[in-house]
């Protein structure tokens, strides 16, 4: 950690330099008795005996009287600027407008920027916005804007910073990650990504219909065992068309398209694969825990064709591992 460097004020300095100069003491006991650098303390007593003998300091005044003078002097340097600047600007100033922001454009190569906007009136954070509007497009910067733009609706708003980053460097186009996200943030492009699911993760069975299937995939014969879900294929113009499939441990097919997915769809199906299939018995019917298969007209009609059902662990994917996989395959 640096250590902290001491500030002393005038009066403080003007106090131990009398101690020197008006009380005896030799500088090495007055700088020990304040705590002080012996060097610092003989600058000051210099400086205090040239002020006495009336010698102007080039650093701050120590005596009340020095200290004023640096006062009227600062401020009849001012007001000397001050008049200079009305001299070249009164003729063309007509108030607080274009001319009076035209004339400090003039002027600040010769005076600060902050004395100018407060002579002529004119807010400081006027100007810089001024000079802002006055700045020529960057042409790179506007062809780079249109281009992650473009690459973002071709995406259909999906691609997000570092997507983008990589198809423009397929482009021959040098940029970086943060680039492109200051680009899209003032473009207000946000990308739209699936969020997590809402529910925990569980590892608890339904208590009136367990998991029989527990995780044994792999089937000797067809039509034993049948796992089942689902898959979106949406947005379309006039909705979202839904997909309902159903997978024979040996061999799979798909079964039944729909526009919503409710129990009239997984009934559908399951009349579809009952009948293709030559209407087995005996089958282990497995799912997730879905609305549409633990409803009663959908429990009824297993009940009717003699099927036992299984759902999985909710939450727990890997309890459906075979379907799962496949619609990650199709993605």
């Amino acid at each position: 950690m640096t250590k902290q460097r001491r500030t002393f004020t005038p009066e403080f300095k003007r106090e131990a330099a009398s101690l020197v100069l008006d009380q005896g003491y030799s500088h090495i006991e007055a700088a020990r008795s304040l705590g002080l650098v012996e060097s610092a303390l003989r600058r000051w007593v210099s400086q205090l005996q040239q002020e006495r003998g009336w010698c102007h300091p080039n650093s701050k005044a120590l005596t009340p009287e020095q200290q004023k003078i640096q006062e009227l002097e600062a401020r009849i340097n001012r007001l000397e600027r001050e008049k200079s600047i009305l001299k070249k600007g009164y003729r063309a100033l007509d108030g607080r407008g274009a001319r009076a922001l035209a004339l400090v454009d003039q002027l600040r190569s010769e005076e600060p920027v902050d004395l100018l906007c407060s002579v002529f009136e004119v807010p400081r954070s006027c100007y810089y916005a001024h000079c802002r509007k006055r700045r020529s497009p960057d042409v790179e910067q506007l062809v780079l804007r249109s281009r992650v733009n473009e690459l973002f609706t071709q995406s259909r708003s999906a691609a997000g910073s570092r997507s983008i980053m990589f198809m423009m460097r397929e482009d021959g186009i040098k940029i970086g990650r943060f680039k492109v996200r200051k680009l899209m943030r003032e473009m207000n492009l946000i990308s739209k990504q699936t969020g997590s699911h809402a529910y925990k993760k569980a590892t608890v069975e339904r208590p009136d219909i367990p998991n029989m299937l527990d995780r044994a995939f792999s089937v000797a014969s067809p039509n034993k065992v049948w796992a089942v879900t689902s898959r979106t294929f949406g947005p379309k113009a006039d909705g979202t068309i839904w997909q309902r499939s159903s997978i024979f441990m040996r061999p799979g097919r798909r079964l039944a398209f729909s526009a919503k997915p409710d129990a009239d769809l997984v009934i559908k199906a399951l009349d579809m694969a009952y009948e293709q299939r030559g209407r087995p018995q005996n089958v282990l019917f497995h799912s997730d825990q879905g609305s549409q298969y633990g409803s009663r007209s959908f429990r009824q009609r297993l009940w009717r064709y003699r099927f036992t059902q299984s759902m999985s662990r909710r939450g727990n994917c890997h309890d459906n591992a075979p379907m799962e996989r496949l619609f990650r395959s199709l993605n």
